[in-house]
């Protein structure tokens, strides 16, 4: 059997990639992927004020993993990665930097073959209310839901590399995988697919204007080509609460398995899989061991 783990949005927190790093050590998983959301929030004030930010990357993620490595040698996994919507773009050339070393394969719109599998990373969500804007995308049309605000808006860290008015996730998705057999496709996404257990946000009873917020706030493109390529795996993260209110990790597409590493807890959630039988599946919450 050849295990997967998969985690997302760790957001900083030294304490759940310490979590990660053991958990690896210990069951030497084959493969480890990783959705984005992983630096600490920076307030674009301080951005802005020419402070001096910490580097994160360079200062505990890429020392991380070379001590991984450095402790797992032959056992070191193949690691792929995602930035997300909370990660400043401005960040990338450390994720390129870490591609460099061999640490991972960093993936933005782009895809990996590693023997029957391709795999695909794509990091854009549809518009949210938050202001950083590096890693958003209208989802299929120019529309904009209550209380969130267009790509177009907002602020970005870096210049995009694309047009912000007319790009969407459904058109990159069409170049991304183009006529590429999905059989043996595995997609790291950051957003869930839209109307579905992975991507149920806590807005109940929250209106803008009188009118109701969208309970699910994924992404309709991503949702639309998971039910018409039907690609083997997908993988998703962003909406924290998803799994706690839906009581849903996982969800079936057809012959897709998808699943989401969002959680809104103190632990570190890792979905385990074996790739060739991603049904055979767990999702285990960590949380440090105390000492006696």
């Amino acid at each position: 059997m050849t295990t997967c783990y998969f985690v997302s949005d760790l957001h900083g927190n030294t304490r759940k990639y310490e979590l990660l790093f053991a958990e690896v050590i210990r069951n030497k998983p084959s493969f480890l992927f990783i959705g984005g959301d992983l630096l600490p929030h920076i307030h674009r004030s301080v951005r802005q004020s020419g402070r001096l930010v910490p580097d994160f990357m360079r200062d505990f993620i890429i020392p991380g993993f070379k001590n991984l490595r450095r402790q797992l040698g032959c056992n070191y996994p193949e690691v792929f990665i995602i930035m997300g919507n909370d990660d400043h773009r401005v960040e990338e050339q450390a994720f390129r930097e870490g591609e460099s070393l061999e640490l991972w394969k960093y993936l933005n719109r782009e895809k990996f073959r590693f023997g029957p599998y391709m795999i695909y990373g794509y990091p854009f969500v549809p518009p949210t209310p938050f202001l950083l804007k590096d890693w958003e995308k209208y989802d299929v049309s120019r529309f904009t839901d209550p209380g969130c605000v267009p790509p177009t808006e907002g602020f970005r860290t870096v210049d995009p590399d694309y047009d912000t008015e007319y790009d969407t996730i459904e058109k990159d998705l069409k170049e991304l995988a183009g006529d590429d057999d999905m059989e043996k496709a595995i997609f790291l996404f950051h957003s869930p697919p839209y109307q579905t257990h992975l991507d149920r946000a806590a807005l109940d009873g929250q209106k803008i204007e009188h009118v109701p917020l969208d309970l699910h706030v994924g992404s309709i493109a991503i949702k639309r080509f998971i039910e018409a390529r039907q690609p083997y795996v997908t993988l998703h993260g962003h909406i924290h609460e998803s799994a706690a209110i839906t009581g849903h990790w996982e969800q079936k597409f057809g012959r897709t398995c998808a699943f989401t590493a969002a959680h809104n807890g103190p632990e570190l959630a890792v979905v385990r899989f074996e790739i060739d039988n991603p049904g055979d599946s767990e999702r285990k919450l960590l949380l440090p061991r105390k000492n006696h």
